[in-house]
């Protein structure tokens, strides 16, 4: 998927001389958490966020540091943040050189970049024109209206097994795993090495059209001193069950 297939191309902008009393208004009227700011040509200029207006003097939230270390800081860097605290337009407190997409950029590479500088959004351009938005409110929506989709018809006991150890087969820590299914309902057997690939396990059956419910009977062995221990649903059976399993 490209970014264009999630973006919001409806964008809210504000004005860099507009004031951050309209910028804070416009965030709660459209219930979200950061504007992208433009130039008087309509040039993307910067970003202003909900973060941005944490540090006010109106607040009382200002920061406040010893004479000390006031001194080691500079004036210069205590002077940027008395504009950021206390300026009245939307260019004084706004994040200057935003990061950008492109609009045929692959959803991987917006998701990648909001991770890496921690972000929530990123502008949208097209030709150095802003033509949209990517938040992580769009890829949440990209999730749910897939995800409603994205389940194959659902097979007969054979098929629905055979797509399992498929799947299982792909990954690297479920080597050995063996699954037993009837009318839906998936019985897991095996042995894994590290507790956390049981539920890992469980998640790919659960990816399965077809499957209604799986039944953890793995045994996991812990690689240092040899012990076995059975699955949770196994132990809840009693002593006759676990042993089983094991």
């Amino acid at each position: 998927m490209q970014v264009r297939d999630v973006m919001t191309r409806r964008v809210i902008a504000v004005a860099a001389d507009d004031t951050i009393l309209n910028a804070a208004q416009t965030m709660l009227q459209n219930t979200i958490s950061g504007l992208p700011v433009t130039d008087a040509a309509g040039n993307l200029v910067g970003v202003v966020t909900e973060g941005d207006f944490l540090r006010r003097a109106e607040l009382g939230t200002q920061r406040r540091r010893p004479r000390w270390l006031e001194f080691l800081i500079g004036p210069g860097r205590l002077a940027d943040e008395y504009v950021r605290t206390c300026g009245r337009k939307v260019q004084e407190v706004m994040t200057e050189d935003p990061c950008t997409i492109a609009e045929d950029d692959a959803l991987e590479n917006a998701v990648d970049l909001m991770e890496r500088r921690r972000i929530k959004r990123l502008p949208v351009l097209r030709d150095g024109k802003m033509v949209g938005i990517i938040s992580r409110s769009n890829l949440m929506r990209a999730l749910v209206s897939l995800a409603r989709d994205a389940q194959a018809p659902a097979g007969d006991d054979g098929a629905i097994r055979s797509a399992i150890l498929a799947a299982l087969g792909q990954q690297g820590w479920a080597l050995g795993i063996e699954a037993v299914v009837k009318g839906g309902v998936v019985e897991l057997w095996g042995t894994v090495m590290d507790d956390r690939e049981r539920r890992a396990c469980v998640v790919a059956c659960e990816n399965i059209a077809g499957v209604r419910q799986v039944h953890d009977h793995l045994v996991w062995v812990e690689p240092m001193s040899g012990m076995a221990f059975a699955s949770a649903e196994d132990e809840a059976k009693g002593p006759a069950q676990a042993s089983a399993a094991v």
